[in-house]
């Protein structure tokens, strides 16, 4: 994920993975790499632009519909055809006349679109990204062979991979909800996307993107494996981020070597605040909060969503919650919502601080 301090784009692939690849004996590989990574710069323009717009200007710009308020999913599907013209795409699919396709990268989007919105909606009442019927637009096929997919403040967009690490960016449902989560904490929280409330902000939209993965799916806390992308990924034993055991997502991978992340506060990583060093190590550090919840849930045990994610989507739409908070903030927020919603001897408390206990934070 690309940055300006405070305007993110919000990639799903990491710096420290693209420069992995940049680097790669394999011509192939490292060129795509690089194409990607220079792709990202575009789209953090783009994204400064949008969150700084208007009402108005979001509204002429297509970003909220005169349907705006009406309690109904509102989504459009377009094919770049491997273009990286927004203007030329095609229209697939939309609500309004919700027509048969039979792009595979279409229906995926579709899929995790609808898993997305109705996980908003029905668990807490959220209607859309914006909480205002945001029309949510999706772009597949961008580019040839970009390794990424984005979010940048107006639409997600999504590469068909390399063909050799990475396979379509659609092909996994949490990794559609990551990116859409992105959207929430941008119109809640807002983090800063650098150190722990950057780490924060990835890991809200892991931990989201798994439990829209999770519930459509129908699985609990003991049948969900909590790996994040592991069909984007080309292997049978390599996923993105695991929130279960961080640093085990992906190990002696030929091209990316091993999974970086710890999953408690003494091994975490003070990296420069810069975009070799992952912005502070906002995706390599946020296994520490992952892990957390993760062990919150589980010791909750049934479905992930009920009881901790509940706690979890308090404290994202919490207006305490500083743009510069840090783990310590995330950690005391969670408690107290777990107070008041169960009961400050409940045994929800008593897993919300195992967790964090856990996690060493």
């Amino acid at each position: 994920m690309c940055k300006n301090h405070f305007n993110p784009i919000h990639c799903i692939i990491p710096p420290y993975m693209l420069t992995k690849l940049m680097e790669s004996g394999n011509k192939k590989i490292a060129d795509m790499a690089i194409n990607s990574n220079f792709r990202s710069f575009r789209f953090r323009n783009d994204r400064i632009f949008f969150q700084q717009s208007s009402l108005h200007e979001k509204t002429i710009l297509g970003l909220i519909s005169k349907d705006t308020g009406k309690d109904i999913m509102q989504m459009e599907v377009y094919d770049c055809c491997q273009k990286t013209d927004f203007i030329s795409a095609t229209l697939l699919w939309d609500t309004k006349t919700n027509q048969k396709l039979t792009s595979v990268a279409g229906q995926n989007v579709i899929n995790g679109g609808k898993a997305s919105w109705d996980f908003y909606w029905k668990l807490f009442g959220r209607n859309s990204i914006d909480n205002k019927g945001m029309l949510i637009k999706q772009y597949v096929h961008f580019d040839k062979g970009m390794d990424n997919a984005y979010w940048d403040g107006r639409r997600m967009v999504y590469g068909d991979g390399d063909g050799t690490v990475f396979t379509s960016f659609t092909s996994d449902i949490d990794v559609i909800g990551h990116e859409l989560t992105h959207g929430v904490t941008e119109n809640e929280a807002n983090l800063d996307y650098e150190n722990q409330a950057g780490a924060l902000n990835e890991s809200f939209s892991d931990i989201f993107g798994i439990m829209i993965k999770q519930r459509f799916n129908n699985q609990d806390v003991k049948r969900s494996n909590w790996l994040i992308g592991e069909k984007v990924m080309i292997g049978p034993k390599y996923a993105l981020r695991s929130l279960k055991a961080p640093g085990t997502a992906y190990m002696n991978h030929p091209e990316l070597g091993s999974d970086p992340q710890p999953a408690t506060m003494d091994k975490y990583q003070n990296l420069p605040d810069t975009e070799s060093g992952d912005f502070g190590g906002v995706h390599i550090n946020s296994g520490i909060p992952n892990f957390a919840f993760y062990v919150t849930a589980f010791n909750m045990g049934g479905y992930a969503w009920e009881k901790a994610g509940r706690i979890w989507y308090a404290v994202l739409t919490d207006v305490g919650l500083a743009q510069d908070a840090r783990f310590t903030d995330v950690k005391n927020l969670t408690i107290i919502h777990a107070e008041k919603t169960f009961g400050i001897n409940s045994l929800e408390v008593k897993a919300v601080k195992q967790g964090w206990s856990e996690a060493k934070v």
